[in-house]
């Protein structure tokens, strides 16, 4: 039996691809290796989004390669957008790597995989009679618009059993001036929603309480197969799934989200009021530079609204600082922007200018230290409005899943609805009696900080009292 070692880099929409890999690699007998040491094959999923990720996923290539040198190492592959974007570059700068797959190629790990690894055997043989031969290079990267197969049952949740992503579509239609996924991942096309069924039941059946619903944007899901926005159709079935406790919704695109959204959001008690909008920016002359679809009245109308028909509602944004020819003027306006729609949760990323993008090429461009620096003054801003927020929440009643004990500390950790995991706070819990990763318990918040909650278990005799 082989071992084979998985580094995922990059989104989640990414890790799922991952999750599918290794459930391919599973069923053909391969075994998930803990550390490089005992690895005969290494493969990195990787992410070349922004300049930071392509760093990291080079690093950590490179990082991965020098295990061929110490000898048990077989097989290094490198899947995901970096291999799709980069494969000639791969192939040249790095000798060490066997195979690159593209973003549409990773059903085919297996084969490839096994090719690879009877060739290194079959050369270390004929190393010790005669001359090795020089090694073969797979490049399997197929046309970024197909439509993988969803591989609904083959599946290794990595994720910790009770959280899981569903991915409901790949690539984007979008073409935003400053984003390399389409060229990378491909146009929109949505799964079948049948499909997606079967596999949030397969989920279900492992024991996953909270799915969390993803793609480069979630909200036209259906446009392209269906003909029309099927996302809340797909949320309304998901909903009868047994076991499902929690549906959470990541990557809406403002523009997209329908009166039909809002109204199933409100009815049905699974999924969390909680929206992730990636808005990017506030002012409109940046915003149609972005190539975005919307404009700074439509994004207060549309918080306000939903503020009002779901008052519990949680929204996430995400912004870019810096884009090219942002003035000063603007920033500031960003900043009185974020300063009145108290974002509830809020992320800042310092342009990234990426080769092959319109906005790579535009005139304008903003030195890192003046990007950073304003991405640091909008985070600063909104730690003071996270903090307000967080102290409103003491002595309130919230259902917490749990995700595992801080032995030293003798305190559990979780999140409620208001938080995705990775990117948002946590819960510190303190219980009397042992809680188990993937409990949903009620829990009475006591104490708060910037973005995380403090609280202690009720226990059901304290409903009576």
């Amino acid at each position: 039996m082989k071992n084979v070692l998985f580094v995922s880099l990059g989104c989640d929409k990414n890790l799922v691809d991952s999750e599918k890999m290794l459930g391919l690699l599973n069923e053909a007998g391969y075994r998930v290796a803990q550390e490089e040491s005992e690895a005969d094959a290494i493969v990195v999923n990787t992410c070349c989004f922004i300049h930071d990720a392509k760093e990291e996923s080079v690093e950590t290539i490179l990082e991965m390669a020098e295990w061929k040198k110490k000898g048990r190492l077989k097989a290094l592959i490198v899947t995901g957008c970096m291999a799709q974007r980069y494969q000639d570059e791969i192939q040249q700068e790095i000798p060490e790597v066997d195979a690159v797959i593209g973003t549409t190629g990773y059903t085919e790990i297996v084969p490839i995989l096994d090719e690879i690894l009877a060739e290194a055997e079959a050369s270390q043989k004929e190393a010790a009679v005669e001359e090795p031969k020089e090694k073969s290079f797979v490049n399997c990267c197929p046309s970024i618009d197909l439509l993988p197969a969803s591989l609904a049952d083959k599946r290794v949740v990595t994720t910790g059993g009770y959280t899981a992503y569903l991915k409901i579509a790949e690539g984007c239609n979008k073409r935003c001036t400053y984003c390399i996924i389409p060229y990378i991942r491909g146009h929109y096309r949505s799964f079948p929603m049948e499909d997606l069924l079967e596999e949030a039941r397969k989920l279900a059946e492992g024991g996953v309480k909270e799915l969390i619903l993803i793609a480069q944007e979630t909200t036209v899901y259906g446009m392209d197969c269906y003909g029309r926005k099927a996302l809340p159709e797909l949320l309304t079935k998901l909903c009868e799934i047994e076991g499902i406790e929690w549906i959470r919704i990541l990557y809406c695109y403002p523009e997209e989200i329908t009166d039909e959204l809002i109204a199933v959001m409100k009815k049905e008690k699974k999924i969390c009021h909680y929206l992730d909008i990636p808005i990017q920016h506030s002012e409109d002359t940046i915003l149609k530079r972005m190539g975005r679809r919307t404009n700074r009245a439509e994004l207060v109308s549309l918080v306000e609204k939903l503020r009002k028909e779901i008052p519990d509602i949680v929204l996430r944004t995400t912004l870019i600082t810096g884009f090219p020819g942002e003035t000063e003027e603007e920033f500031k306006n960003m900043v009185d922007f974020v300063d009145s729609m108290e974002f509830d949760r809020l992320g800042v990323f310092p342009y990234s200018a990426e080769e092959g993008t319109k906005a790579a090429e535009m005139d304008g461009q903003i030195t890192e230290e003046v990007k950073e620096s304003r991405r640091d003054e909008i985070m600063a801003l909104q730690q003071e409005i996270s903090a307000d927020k967080a102290a409103s929440r003491i002595d309130d009643e919230m259902s917490v899943l749990i995700e595992g004990y801080l032995y030293e500390d003798d305190i559990y950790i979780g999140r409620t609805y208001m938080d995705a995991p990775k990117v948002d706070g946590n819960v510190f819990v303190r219980a009397e009696e042992e809680l188990i990763s993937g409990d949903i318990v009620p829990v009475r918040i006591t104490g708060a900080n910037e973005y995380d909650l403090m609280g202690d278990v009720i226990y059901a005799d304290e409903f009576t009292e």
